[in-house]
């Protein structure tokens, strides 16, 4: 599992309840790993689609009559799965953030440990990458980037200095934006504050966010009754999206209620939040933020 070593395996897959011949998707492929587990539990008419929107991720295609890989954001999942003769699915699988692969991966821009040009992209086919963030947002948009997404107190700050400095040529790689705002890096704090930098600007060239929302939307029509959504987030803000739609069924506000006060939402939350063994975060570092959270279509 060089490519991605997959968090909470047993216990996202477990999470999904897996019949022997029912159709399942992992709309975060990544190196297979969580897809493998599904196919070892599927009978010969179970079937599984994997979705990627990373090129790289096709060069760990599954040899497997009964999995399909499509390389697309995981945010058109219903209109695919349509295309492929699929309506309804018995269960979701998603484990969002970025995989081992793009961290490791020095030209991709996503690691703090390189210096590389400023790209962040998942996919190779989006037109928006760090350098546009970075080099051609006005000021507002970009505070609000590093304020939303970063939880940069300095995000105005910040903001001014990046505006500042790219007049001179524009601002390139990495190592370029960490000098840039290297005064607001003291050494004590310096991974923690540029990985908060990086994580606002890679989920602002990605739409993480959005996407998550646009997903959530559709999973309700695509499960059958009794169904599994079962979601590993890695920051507060995708577990909260994912949180308030189990709950709710919706983002904002809160569900109506009807004459005698019970609220009708699609899902039920099955157990608790479950978070990675003090073991699993000593065999693998990049596991120790990670949520999941099971969800049943009602």
């Amino acid at each position: 599992m060089s490519y991605h070593n997959p968090v909470l395996l047993k216990e996202s897959v477990d999470g999904l309840n897996i019949k022997e011949d029912g159709v399942y998707v992992d709309v975060t492929f990544g190196g297979g790993g969580h897809s493998k587990e599904i196919l070892s539990r599927l009978g010969q008419k179970g079937r599984l689609i994997g979705f990627d929107q990373d090129e790289d991720a096709l060069a760990n295609v599954l040899d497997d009559d009964r999995f399909l890989l499509i390389n697309e954001n995981f945010r058109y999942i219903r209109q695919f799965l349509k295309f492929h003769g699929i309506r309804k699915v018995d269960g979701i699988l998603g484990d969002f953030g970025v995989s081992s692969h793009q961290f490791d991966k020095a030209e991709r821009g996503f690691s703090t440990r390189f210096d590389a040009d400023l790209d962040m992209r998942m996919s190779q086919k989006n037109t928006v990458s760090a350098y546009d963030v970075v080099n051609t947002y006005a000021y507002d948009d970009l505070r609000k980037v590093l304020f939303q997404y970063g939880d940069l107190r300095n995000a105005n700050a910040m903001a001014n200095t990046i505006i500042d400095h790219r007049e001179d040529g524009g601002i390139k790689t990495t190592d370029e934006l960490k000098q840039v705002l290297k005064k607001y890096l003291p050494a004590f704090k310096e991974h923690k504050i540029l990985a908060q930098i990086y994580q606002a600007i890679r989920i602002e060239v990605n739409q993480e966010i959005q996407v998550i929302k646009e997903f959530l939307e559709q999973t309700n029509d695509l499960l059958e009754v009794g169904g599994r959504l079962s979601l590993i987030s890695y920051h507060s803000l995708e577990d909260r999206l994912v949180k308030r739609y189990i709950r709710a069924g919706q983002f904002e506000g809160e569900p109506e209620k009807d004459f005698y006060g019970n609220i009708d939402v699609p899902f039920k939350k099955v157990g608790g939040l479950i978070v990675p063994s003090k073991e699993e975060i000593a065999l693998n570092n990049r596991a120790r933020s990670a949520k999941l959270r099971i969800a049943e279509r009602k």
